[in-house]
């Protein structure tokens, strides 16, 4: 039956976010420094703490609240075990990429991935290639995220799938594209402290539910003594700890999404800051919300079947069993923002690759400059008409989004490893290289992915992401670098 009471928690919170927004964008727009640069990256103005809490917003997708604990629920610790390495998630992009981008994409102006690619490489072709992939996997990506959150929002509150995908899908479109990357950041950091909310609010209800803490131990010992072991009684393998190791963690420093927050700090000390702040947080949110999927167990203690079928649905079930009608539609508000605070910085990065660095390139190259109002207007409606587009491909749902998420997570992470490691790090790499890594790896990583191929059972990354390694370094030695490279950016001499 549906609830209101449940219900007003979410709303209040939707209507808190696009306040929010509204007065950010509002201040940004004050402060000055041309559409483009206030709109795509906030004007470089990002504190630690906001920096921070952007990033985990960003990072940590509804599948992280939906689908990972109820794979938790379904195998036991050893999934927790497998999560632990997101810890490192924010050490490596702040510490690899984080102070690098940031000067580099400075001395070029740049406010996109999508820049500092085209001005490492010198490649229009790379740079539109670069976008292209974007968009395709970061669409996948958002579906997934309006799916679990709709989906989450029918079983907990009682009201329709459509009710729900409206209601929220609605308002991050809208704050969205009002709020630019400013707006986007701070309320991913509003998103962020929801998040942590809403796990304490689940843990309580679980822990209640359960008789506490021992009472819940002792249930899954009895039932399935499997779950408390690392390797869940060998259904957690360690090739599959390995390749989602590299999967949700080592590799994740080279995603788009994640890449760009390290082009709007304000300053290192915000830099240094939100490497604290986020390792943290991170840690605690991952680590406790799987873990919360284990505990699910002992309140919910019969076969998938009897849930539907899908391990999407055990964190909805276990809301809705375990909490009282306010505290549920609390409990809910840190997956769905999740949902939308990932959603939101997508569309942005969407709406930047399309207009900044495919329509703006485009204009530049033929010596055109159009007015700034035109870019205004042109940014927002793409971002709107991306969030459409999105939630209509969303109004009939896929299942299982958490492999969904892992798919596109997968495919940037092929796509971008070496042409952002090497363009950075790596003075020989050029565009050959650079075009061979992306089109042969993603290729060769979607091609597997659609086949079900693997090699020694592990994930399908590890065939894209070798690929991609083998003909960045092949097309490099066989060809020169182009001029139009800006090197001196990237390698100045005495640095």
């Amino acid at each position: 039956m549906a609830s209101f009471a449940t219900l007003l928690p979410l709303i209040l919170f939707l209507l808190v976010a696009l306040v929010v927004s509204i007065v950010v964008r509002r201040r940004t727009a004050a402060a000055g420094g041309g559409f483009v640069s206030s709109y795509f990256i906030g004007n470089r103005a990002l504190g630690g703490f906001v920096l921070a809490m952007t990033t985990i917003a960003t990072y940590g997708s509804v599948s992280s609240f939906v689908g990972g604990p109820g794979q938790a629920w379904q195998t036991g610790f050893g999934w927790v075990y497998m999560a632990v390495v997101q810890v490192t998630a924010l050490v490596l992009l702040y510490g690899i990429f984080g102070k690098k981008m940031g000067l580099v994409s400075r001395r070029l102006n740049a406010v996109t991935v999508v820049d500092v690619v085209r001005a490492r490489y010198g490649s229009n072709a790379l740079a539109n290639l670069s976008a292209l992939v974007i968009v395709l996997f970061f669409a996948a990506t958002m579906v997934a995220q309006f799916v679990g959150g709709a989906k989450l929002f029918e079983a907990v509150t009682g009201y329709s799938y459509v009710v729900g995908l409206v209601l929220f899908g609605i308002a991050v479109v809208l704050f969205t594209t009002i709020g630019g990357f400013r707006g986007v950041a701070v309320t991913d950091a509003l998103c962020g402290i929801m998040m942590l909310v809403g796990i304490v609010v689940l843990a309580f209800g679980i822990l209640t539910a359960g008789g506490g803490y021992e009472a819940i131990m002792q249930s899954i010992k009895a039932k399935s003594p499997q779950m408390l072991e690392p390797f869940s009684g060998g259904t957690m393998p360690a090739s599959l700890f390995f390749t989602q190791w590299l999967l949700v963690g080592v590799f994740t420093f080279v995603l788009p999404q994640s890449v760009v927050r390290t082009m709007g700090y304000k300053d290192v000390k915000s830099l240094h800051s939100a490497m604290i702040w986020g390792t943290v947080i991170i840690g605690a949110m991952m680590i406790g919300v799987t873990s919360l999927g284990v505990l699910s167990a002992g309140v919910l203690t019969e076969d998938l079947a009897a849930y539907g079928g899908s391990v999407d649905n055990i964190i909805p079930t276990v809301i809705a069993r375990s909490l009282p009608p306010v505290l549920a539609g609390v409990a809910i508000i840190g997956p769905v923002a999740a949902s939308i605070s990932t959603v939101s910085s997508l569309l942005i990065s969407s709406s930047s690759a399309i207009i900044k660095d495919v329509y703006l390139a485009w204009c530049a190259d033929r010596g055109r400059t159009p007015a700034e109002r035109t870019v205004a207007f042109s940014s927002q409606a793409t971002t709107l008409l991306i969030g459409l587009l999105v939630f209509v491909l969303s109004i009939v749902p896929p299942d299982v989004i958490w492999k969904i998420n892992m798919f596109a997570f997968g495919g940037l992470e092929t796509a971008f490893f070496f042409v952002l490691v090497c363009g950075l790090f790596w003075k020989r790499a050029n565009a050959t290289g650079a075009l061979a890594s992306m089109v042969g790896g993603t290729v060769a990583y979607c091609a597997c992915m659609a086949a079900g191929f693997k090699v020694a059972d592990l994930h399908q990354i590890v065939i894209g992401i070798t690929v991609a390694g083998i003909l960045m370094v092949a097309g490099t030695l066989a060809s020169r670098q182009r001029p139009e490279a800006r090197m001196e950016v990237f390698f100045p001499e005495g640095e």
